[in-house]
C-alpha cells in the first residue's frame, strides 16, 4: 500500500492508537494495516480502543495521561470522532518530542503546549486515494501518522493552525479554604478519577478531609491500606486524587459518577465559629 511518493522509511517509529472503535469490528484493524502499509517498519502498539462511544473528554484524559510514557519520536493516533465528515478539522502536531494526529475537536489539547508546532491535514498525497465522510481514523489519520513515522515533515502535510480546539480541564476552585472539583471518570475497576491533581494539595497528608458526594472517606497511601469494601482517597498513578474500595467499586458503593463534586479541605481550614461582640 505504499505510494510513490511516501518517503523512505527510516529507523522502526512507534505509533500509538487510542480510539473508542472497540475491538469486535474491524476498523482498528484496517487502521492498522493502511499505517503498516506505508510504514512497514512502523511499531504498532494499543493505548485503548475503549473510549466510550463519542466521549472527547475521556479520550482527551487518556491520551494526556497515556503521552509522557510516550519515547521521543512516537507517533499517537487519537480517533474519538462525533463529527467525522463534517466541517471540522483534521490535525497533525508536534509537541514534547512526540507526534499527535486526530481530529480538531479537543481530543489532542492536553497534549499540546501553547508552542506545539499544529498542521491541517490537507494535502491529498498524505491520505488515502478515496476518502470516505465515515472512516477517517482509516483514509487521513493512519495514512498521515504513517507519513509522519516515515521521516515526512509536518509541514508538508498542510498549512499551520494557531488555534486548535481546546476542552477547558474540568473545573478545580478553592472556594472557603477548600478545594472543590469533580469526578472526571470511572474506571473499569470503579475508581472514581477525579479532576484534583496532588500538587493543589500539599501537602498531601493525614490532615486532608476529603468528601465525594456529601460522603467523608479517609486518605491512604494504597488500595491495601484499605479493609475489604471499605471506600477511600489516595493519589493514583496519574498523579490526581482518586476515591476506591478495596475489592468493590467507589462508582457502586457511592453512587457516584462523572460530575459527581469532590471537596478536599483541612480541619485547620473550617470555618471558625464567629465570636460574640
Amino acid at each position: 500500500m505504499r505510494r510513490a511518493n511516501a518517503p523512505a522509511a527510516g529507523p522502526a517509529a512507534l505509533a500509538a492508537l487510542l480510539t473508542d472503535f472497540g475491538t469486535d469490528d474491524v476498523y482498528v484493524g484496517v487502521m492498522k494495516a493502511v499505517l503498516l502499509g506505508i510504514c512497514p517498519p512502523a511499531q504498532v502498539i494499543d493505548l485503548t480502543h475503549a473510549i466510550p462511544p463519542q466521549d472527547v473528554l475521556l479520550g482527551a484524559l487518556a491520551l494526556a495521561d497515556a503521552a509522557p510514557y510516550l519515547p521521543e519520536g512516537a507517533v499517537a493516533v487519537a480517533v474519538v470522532d462525533p463529527g467525522v465528515g463534517s466541517a471540522r478539522a483534521a490535525l497533525a502536531a508536534r509537541a514534547g518530542g512526540r507526534y499527535f494526529v486526530g481530529p480538531d475537536n479537543g481530543l489532542l489539547s492536553w497534549c499540546l503546549a501553547a508552542d506545539a508546532e499544529v498542521v491541517r491535514l490537507e494535502e491529498p498525497r498524505y491520505r488515502l486515494p478515496r476518502v470516505s465522510r465515515t472512516f477517517h481514523g482509516r483514509d487521513l489519520f493512519a495514512p498521515a501518522a504513517a507519513h509522519v513515522a516515515s521521516g515526512l515533515d509536518l509541514a508538508r502535510l498542510g498549512p499551520p493552525v494557531g488555534d486548535p480546539v481546546r476542552l477547558a480541564w474540568p473545573e478545580v476552585r478553592a472556594v472557603a479554604g477548600a478545594v472543590a472539583g469533580a469526578v472526571v471518570h470511572a474506571d473499569r475497576f470503579g475508581n472514581l478519577i477525579t479532576s484534583i491533581h496532588a500538587r493543589t494539595l500539599a501537602p498531601v497528608d493525614a490532615d486532608l478531609v476529603i468528601r465525594v458526594g456529601g460522603r467523608e472517606v479517609p486518605l491512604v497511601g494504597t488500595y491495601g491500606d484499605l479493609s475489604i469494601g471499605r471506600p477511600g482517597a489516595l493519589i493514583g498513578s496519574s498523579g490526581r486524587l482518586e476515591i476506591a474500595v478495596r475489592e468493590g467499586s467507589a462508582a457502586t458503593l457511592l453512587r457516584a459518577r462523572r460530575g459527581t463534586a469532590v471537596v478536599v479541605s483541612r480541619p485547620s481550614a473550617r470555618r471558625a465559629p464567629r465570636r460574640r461582640r
